[in-house]
């Protein structure tokens, strides 16, 4: 059967297929399939996607299985060697992919992997789009999620409405600029983040109350995202991720560790996510990785001898 590139996407028409249901995309399929989507979703455990297909998804028992029956294929995974994995090897989404069907990955990846996945994807006739994404779990399950697409625009376009469903996509450019934007973005979270744990540090020491706190700064130039999506979470000490402290030392060292890469002239001297990183990676060291980012208020408490 061939797939629906470009014809209009649909929920009568339009086979939807999902790999990776953690935190973030198991709440992103389940805006697809209550916009009416028929959705087949694979798990390594197929018990975890239980909530999903209790809603009436279907379940696939490989990656190749679920490619054949799939006219747009998404990715959330865990990492760059995950996507690889799942979409390059043997037995990923490529070996069965439909000529004219489209792999999004929306895994905070690198962007040697997102043009690495375009060119293969090209090469069977098929479509790929890197989108990573920004707003972590509550803008997951509010569908509110800033989506970054490198990649074909009119392909980006014919997604769209998919996308609608999850936030808003802005088109970067060429395959990799969806991952670019996204290293940019955790450059700049992981600056806000400390920013917002060393204030609130500070005023607690102070002698502060920590919500009066914040209630005074919020309208000034230290307000930010960070602060309405974390501070009142940092100071419950509710440290339930929406993206995980491993991940954002995953994000950061893809900007910082470009080099690795062997892109030199891509290479930009960044001090302050490098130290992001550092703290990142106590946090790490110290069994904290599965908590939610939100939680490197722990590792400023920590130098402060708390």
């Amino acid at each position: 059967m061939e797939t629906p590139y470009p014809k209009p996407i649909s929920p009568t028409q339009t086979r939807i297929g999902w790999i990776g249901i953690g935190v973030m995309g198991a709440a992103m399929a389940s805006h697809l399939l209550s916009a009416g989507y028929s959705l087949t979703v694979y798990a390594r455990t197929p018990s975890k996607a239980s909530s999903l297909t209790s809603q009436g998804a279907h379940l696939a028992g490989s990656p190749e299985q679920l490619a054949r029956q799939s006219d747009v294929v998404f990715t959330m995974v865990g990492n760059p060697l995950d996507v690889k994995q799942v979409v390059l090897e043997t037995n990923g989404i490529l070996s069965t992919l439909n000529p004219g069907a489209a792999i999004v990955d929306h895994t905070s990846s690198s962007p040697s992997m997102a043009r690495e996945i375009y060119t293969s994807a090209r090469e069977k006739g098929c479509w790929s789009i890197d989108a990573p994404v920004s707003g972590g779990d509550i803008g997951a399950r509010e569908g509110k999620l800033a989506i970054f697409a490198g990649g074909e625009r009119p392909v980006v376009e014919w997604l769209k409405p998919l996308f609608d469903l999850m936030g808003r996509v802005t088109y970067m450019g060429e395959a990799g600029c969806g991952q670019n934007c996204k290293i940019g973005n955790q450059i700049m979270v992981g600056g806000n983040l400390l920013g917002l744990s060393e204030g609130l540090v500070f005023a607690e020491k102070a002698g502060l109350d920590l919500r009066k706190f914040m209630g005074a700064i919020r309208g000034g130039a230290a307000g930010s995202m960070a602060m309405e999506l974390y501070g009142g979470r940092m100071i419950d000490r509710d440290f339930k991720p929406g993206g995980f402290v491993e991940y954002m030392v995953k994000d950061l060292g893809l900007g910082v560790d470009v080099v690795k890469e062997d892109e030199d002239a891509r290479v930009v001297v960044l001090p302050g996510a490098a130290l992001c990183k550092q703290l990142f990676s106590s946090m790490v060291a110290n069994g904290d990785g599965k908590l939610g980012t939100q939680g490197l208020i722990t590792a400023v408490e920590r130098i402060n001898g708390n």
